[in-house]
């Protein structure tokens, strides 16, 4: 007879590594840090990557006079970057706050620029994925086409626009106090971005051309339905208009809302459109939108092995949540945040999760973030090792990042090249460079960790895994003795 897989969850959590102290507090800057080295275009004064260098200073000019990536996993970094100043401030310091919004204003500064010849014409990406991927140089060297790639209504682009105007509706209330015309501007383009997803329904890769140069790297494999509802619920958030809450409810069913509800990232949103909605019945007891509530709460409940439910979250003999992937840890970045925000909505409206024959507390529901995600990341696990570059004393020093593995432009300034960058992708060295707060891809199933940059699934860093990261660690800063 083969053992439940209750007993073998609870097996995977009692045999966890002793938990060591952190410092969330430390973890939070660095997790923000990290997206200093991850700019591109002309730096500022203020650059406290200091290694990294100006770069990529002429895209666009070869079909439009604005200067303009994989203009879709970046919408997303943005919307968790700026939920993250939305629901998660009051855990950080004014200081922390400001570098968040930094961080965010330097994404939406770009998202801007792709949606500047709206209505009619919205840009996708920019680079040809393939002739990236065949050269291993610094972003300051980059001597590959650098082709501005735009679809022209009516091109279908409902998932990578409904993003974008997630994106910037996201944003508009992240800066309404701080930056008040900035935020209209973004609402603006936001509602104008939502339009033309919905006017043309479709994926951005339907287009052949587009879709050569995106995939096989970021194709929206989920559609784009998800999207138009994830670009619908944060319009609704922030303008409060009624037809976006009519948008929802009337589209929920026909969008398939009833499936992939344990799914959240930059390809499928169902996950965050659920608890992102589930905000306004705790607050304004929206009946109408009840049944995204009733989703969100399948979807805690999933997590608690107990429950006798259909679904259940699984996890490593170390104790991380496991969901099968090629980067395992962005899937935890996210579901992680999905988690704490939840649970402070229960905690704000004095309401418990309520699972079939069982009833949890929201702090069951940050336990299991900490324990099985936070602490595990930044040490607490098999290997003893941070997968956080630059957090502790053991953290993975061959990362799969061009910019940290080449001797930086302020130290050998003479390009070197598209192809003689393959010897040092090759080589056993440690990074030159320290890309100091970036999360990688992490361990697998079994909780084994190939420490290498040619392991990109194991040792890339992404924008995408960082961005939630920023909610996630500042709610454990503010709340350091949480146990």
């Amino acid at each position: 007879m083969k053992p439940s897989f209750f007993i073998l969850t609870v097996l995977a959590l009692l045999l966890l590594p002793t938990a060591i102290p952190h410092d969330y507090s430390e973890a939070l800057r660095k997790s923000i840090l990290f997206f200093e080295g991850q700019r591109s275009g002309r730096l500022p004064k203020q650059q406290r990557m200091t290694w990294r260098g100006d770069s990529a200073l002429n895209d666009g000019k070869t079909s439009t006079p604005t200067s303009l990536v994989f203009h879709f996993p970046m919408a997303f970094t943005a919307t968790m970057l700026a939920w993250s100043s939305i629901d998660f401030q009051s855990y950080m310091s004014q200081n922390d706050l400001g570098h968040n919004l930094i961080a965010l204003k330097w994404a939406t500064d770009y998202l801007l620029k792709t949606v500047s010849q709206l209505p009619n014409r919205i840009f996708v990406q920019v680079g040809e994925a393939q002739a990236d991927h065949d050269c291993w140089e610094r972003p300051e060297d980059m001597d590959t086409p650098r082709t501005a790639f735009a679809l022209d209504a009516p091109d279908p682009a409902s998932d990578l626009a409904g993003e974008i105007a997630a994106a910037l509706a996201a944003a508009s209330i992240a800066f309404k106090q701080s930056r008040p015309k900035y935020s209209v501007v973004l609402l603006d383009k936001a509602i104008k971005t939502f339009q033309y997803a919905d006017s043309h329904r479709g994926c951005y890769t339907d287009n052949p051309n587009v879709n050569k140069a995106v995939c096989p790297f970021y194709c929206s494999v989920n559609g784009y339905k998800d999207e138009l509802l994830w670009g619908a619920a944060w319009l609704r958030r922030a303008t409060g208009d009624d037809y976006y809450l009519e948008y929802l409810v009337n589209n929920r069913q026909a969008f398939g809302q009833d499936f992939n509800y344990l799914e959240f990232g930059w390809d499928n949103k169902y996950g965050g459109v659920n608890v992102l909605i589930a905000k306004e019945i705790f607050e304004k007891d929206a009946i109408a939108l009840t049944a995204y509530k009733d989703a969100a709460e399948e979807m805690m409940c999933a997590f608690f092995p107990e429950t006798s439910g259909p679904h259940h979250m699984s996890y490593t003999p170390g104790g991380l949540l496991y969901k099968p992937g090629n980067s395992q840890l962005q899937n935890m970045a996210a579901l992680s945040f999905l988690l704490l925000t939840y649970a402070d909505y229960l905690s704000n409206s004095s309401q418990q999760l309520n699972c079939s024959n069982h009833q949890f507390q929201p702090d069951s529901l940050r336990r299991i973030v900490k324990r099985q995600v936070v602490d595990y990341v930044l040490g607490d696990n098999p290997a003893k090792l941070s997968y956080m570059v630059g957090y502790g004393d053991q953290y993975p020093r061959q990362i799969h990042h061009r910019g940290a593995s080449i001797p930086s432009v302020k130290v050998q300034r003479n390009a070197f090249g598209c192809l003689l960058g393959w010897n040092i992708f090759k080589s056993p060295n440690p990074d030159p460079n320290i890309l100091v707060g970036a999360v990688i891809g992490g361990p697998d199933v079994d909780d084994s960790f190939i420490g290498k940059r040619t392991n990109a699934s194991d040792t890339e860093p992404t924008t995408y895994i960082n961005a939630p990261l920023v909610g996630v660690f500042a709610y454990f800063k503010s709340n350091p003795n949480f146990s």
